[in-house]
């Protein structure tokens, strides 16, 4: 199993170090904060209607900004002019983000691809990441998203996200390199077994006592709201 650099050595700031009323989650602010306190990030892309892999979290656009409609259904320049929670943040890209980590942060690139659209986004996100020097994996719900990228670059690490145990089922044949589970998941024979041979990291932990539990679990947190 091929892991992060780094993926074990400082808990994972949840789409940044955001939040409310502050740096917005998935913006430069919430990255380059995360940096400053050594911790490692955590975000999530999308493809844009001219293929350019984007941050942003959801599917739409409503919850974080002003606008509304799908987020594959802007561009990147739109996209990029779209301003986050009222804030001087905008939508980044996944090239602005690593451009500006640099290095100093692990970065775990969560593909929000849809099924059956499975070597877009892949195909763009390895286009950036193939020059990119610093520590990285890649995550994803979609174990067929992540299968590609295992055919197309299998040296580079890969986690698959789980919410239950029958999502799980698909660490074998996507080819993951290790977990990264729902607190609720975390206790479960499946990932304990997991972790005889391998690692597991879980999300996401908004309190103290969350942090605490989940530490006795797994291997990493990604944390948001709480100070680890």
């Amino acid at each position: 199993m091929t892991l992060p650099v780094g993926l074990l050595d400082a808990p994972i700031a949840h789409r940044g170090l955001w939040r409310t009323g502050a740096a917005p989650e998935n913006s430069m602010a919430a990255f380059e904060a995360a940096c400053a306190a050594g911790y490692g990030v955590e975000l999530d892309v999308r493809l844009s209607a001219d293929g350019e892999a984007m941050v942003f979290h959801d599917e739409t656009l409503e919850r974080l900004t002003a606008e509304s409609g799908l987020v594959e259904e802007r561009t990147a320049q739109e996209l990029q002019a779209t301003r986050l929670l009222g804030s001087d943040q905008y939508i980044p890209s996944l090239d602005q983000v690593l451009r500006r980590i640099d290095g100093r942060a692990l970065v775990l690139i969560e593909l929000k691809t849809p099924v059956g659209q499975e070597g877009l986004l892949e195909r763009r996100v390895a286009e950036i990441i193939s020059d990119y020097e610093g520590a990285f994996g890649l995550l994803s719900f979609n174990a067929e998203a992540l299968a590609w990228m295992a055919g197309h670059a299998p040296y580079w690490p890969r986690g698959l996200n789980a919410r239950t145990a029958q999502e799980l089922d698909a660490a074998a044949p996507c080819r993951a390199d290790f977990l990264s589970v729902s607190l609720a998941l975390a206790d479960h024979p499946l990932v304990q077994a997991w972790r005889r041979d391998g690692q597991a990291i879980a999300w996401t932990a908004r309190n103290a006592a969350q942090f605490k539990a989940a530490q006795a679990l797994v291997d990493n947190v990604i944390f948001e709201g709480c100070a680890p």
